[in-house]
């Protein structure tokens, strides 16, 4: 297995994830997970200054959080996976420590599992 080809991958993946979120999060560092952002500065509008802005500003706000659970998973997926391969664990299934089919692999460098266990 092409570990160095992987790795590149998820190294891509990773830096187009983060890219993502950063447009509709912020990242907090205490506890390493991303928290929606609305746009603007939500805290400095109030409903009677501006019906409409602040609708508009809510209704971003709750499509970033409708958003930010998938891309949370895959920036942990992808970054646990550059982990497993720091750590010489990389491509070998979770759930029966089998290898994990390299088609696998190149559909989805930050698989856990082999196709059995998906």
């Amino acid at each position: 297995m092409d570990i160095k080809h992987f790795k590149s991958k998820l190294e891509a993946e990773l830096k187009l994830v983060e890219g993502e979120l950063k447009d509709i999060a912020v990242l907090n560092e205490e506890t390493d997970e991303w928290e929606a952002r609305g746009g603007g500065d939500m805290e400095t509008l109030s409903p009677t200054q501006d019906e409409n802005e602040f609708a508009d500003k809510l209704e971003e706000y709750d499509e970033h959080r409708e958003e930010l659970p998938a891309l949370q998973t895959k920036w942990n997926d992808t970054k646990h996976a550059l982990e497993k391969i720091e750590n010489g664990k990389y491509g070998i299934c979770e759930v029966n420590n089998e290898p994990i089919e390299p088609d696998r692999l190149e559909a989805n460098p930050a698989a856990r599992t082999c196709k059995k266990h998906m």
